[in-house]
């Protein structure tokens, strides 16, 4: 009976997440690995059911957390997923408190972004061979992200239509499904014709579903995946001799210290990059402002 009720309140708090809160499908696979994990706590400790769970027990979860040596971020990561589940629960009349309510998330601590200085973005550019089908899409890839900021989830998603090359914008559909239109710079515009008029055609020609609009494909002619976009900019990373581990998610960080190095307002830079507060964007001010610093200490004669 447990069980059954427990795999239920999960199934329902996955629709919700999906139809109500419009969460992608990697933050719900997240948030399904921490219950889980929670869930297997419960069944170790004979626990069969959301609705018994008390604070005293949840204390007792978080210090197994700790001596299992989890990082304070994962922790505070699953506190903040189980806190969600029963706050769903709790509306649904599911269980008749929140346990994770008034427990404290450990201290994380912000990491600075890491990010890519001009000189090396230009040396990833320049290893690029236009004539390759390839190099035509990987160039287009990464130029957009580059130039737009978007997040490797958005990129996957655009297709040929979203992007309008007569006033150098991109549509994109970010998190939540919310959507916004970005600017698309000239190389990165110069790179996705290129690639749209001569590689695309040859990898579409091998889909063997026929016809379609995505815009960014793999070598079978499908639509390409996160992880591929990832495999993709390690190989033209190790390609153009950076030494260095370089993410989607780090030219988007690239992107917003750029802009921001270069004087851009720190709320239109929020805007480019999706954020719903503007505290998400204000870390890139310390990436900045330790540039200046960088900067004054070796240029000032009185530094």
């Amino acid at each position: 009976m447990g069980d059954t009720t427990t795999r239920k309140s999960i199934d329902d708090f996955v629709f919700y997440l999906q139809v109500e809160k419009n969460c992608s499908k990697h933050t719900i696979e997240n948030y399904l690995l921490d219950i889980e994990d929670f869930v297997s706590y419960m069944k170790e400790n004979n626990l069969s059911e959301f609705s018994v769970v008390t604070y005293h027990f949840v204390r007792g979860y978080l210090s197994a957390l700790h001596e299992y040596k989890y990082a304070r971020t994962t922790i505070a990561r699953k506190i903040s997923a189980l806190r969600s589940l029963y706050r769903f629960l709790l509306r649904e009349n599911k269980v008749n408190e929140n346990p994770f309510a008034s427990t404290h998330s450990p201290k994380t601590g912000k990491r600075l972004p890491t990010f890519l200085y001009e000189q090396e973005m230009e040396q990833l550019f320049s290893s690029f061979d236009d004539s390759k089908v390839l190099d035509q899409r990987d160039k287009a890839l990464i130029e957009i992200l580059y130039s737009s900021g978007l997040r490797v989830s958005e990129c996957c998603q655009l297709k040929t239509e979203d992007i309008d090359f007569s006033i150098g914008t991109a549509f994109v559909i970010g998190k939540g499904r919310k959507e916004r239109y970005v600017p698309v710079g000239s190389y990165a515009l110069d790179a996705l014709q290129n690639y749209i008029e001569d590689g695309r055609n040859q990898l579409l020609s091998k889909s063997k579903s026929g016809p379609h609009d995505v815009l960014f494909l793999n070598f079978r002619g499908g639509p390409l995946s996160d992880r591929s976009v990832r495999d993709i900019l390690k190989k033209r990373v190790e390609k153009a001799s950076l030494i260095m581990h370089v993410s989607p998610h780090m030219l988007r960080h690239t992107f917003a210290t750029h802009l921001l190095n270069n004087g851009a307002d720190l709320r239109v830079v929020q805007e480019l990059l999706g954020h719903s507060h503007l505290s998400s964007t204000q870390i890139y001010t310390h990436v900045t402002k330790d540039r200046l610093k960088d900067v004054y200490n070796k240029h000032h004669p009185r530094a």
